[in-house]
């Protein structure tokens, strides 16, 4: 029986609904709040065994994940493949591995992530993963609420959702007569 993510979402308190602005600086009256997710194992279980399944068999020998919530995905991904996790820090500004950790090269690294709306997170952690050595074989989201196409290859979504999103420029009247929330940890 297949798991229904969308209600899993739901009930976790994952949705909200406002105007907010997101850390792209786009505005959208969806949001999603990964740490109602990552609070609670059994959300962040099943939505990870998406991932996990979609890649198995596919060679990948590490996954990565970025600061915040990305690491305890890449975490909770990696136990379930049996592999080692690798995490993605920021440090003068830019997306690298820290603490002493090396790829072998060519390494085969799934990276992963919480909620995508840009891929900018994604696209910073390809090219720290790129700078170690590593080579990457593919990207996995619990949330994707992207809208179009991105340049990820072999990018899998454990949840897909439609939430449009507009430019600061672009919001419609209906959205700019709600206050609005900045939600989000990129500053």
């Amino acid at each position: 029986m297949k798991t229904d993510l969308g209600a899993i979402l739901d009930a976790s308190g994952a949705i909200l609904r406002g105007h907010f602005v997101l850390t792209s600086g786009r505005h959208s009256d969806t949001y999603f709040e990964k740490f109602r997710v990552l609070e609670q194992p059994e959300v962040l279980v099943a939505l990870c065994h998406e991932i996990a399944e979609n890649f198995k068999g596919q060679g990948v020998e590490f996954v990565a994940g970025p600061t915040t919530g990305g690491i305890i995905i890449a975490f909770e991904v990696a136990r379930q493949m049996g592999l080692q996790s690798v995490y993605i820090e920021s440090e003068n500004g830019e997306k690298t591995l820290r603490r002493g950790k090396t790829l072998s090269e060519g390494a085969k690294v799934l990276i992963v992530d919480d909620v995508l709306t840009t891929g900018r997170s994604l696209f910073e952690s390809r090219d720290a993963i790129l700078k170690a050595g590593g080579n990457p074989v593919g990207y996995g989201v619990l949330i994707n609420r992207a809208q179009g196409e991105l340049d990820l290859p072999k990018l899998f979504s454990a949840y897909t959702v439609e939430a449009t999103s507009y430019a600061p420029d672009e919001v419609p009247n209906w959205l700019a007569e709600i206050p609005t929330s900045k939600p989000g940890t990129r500053k």
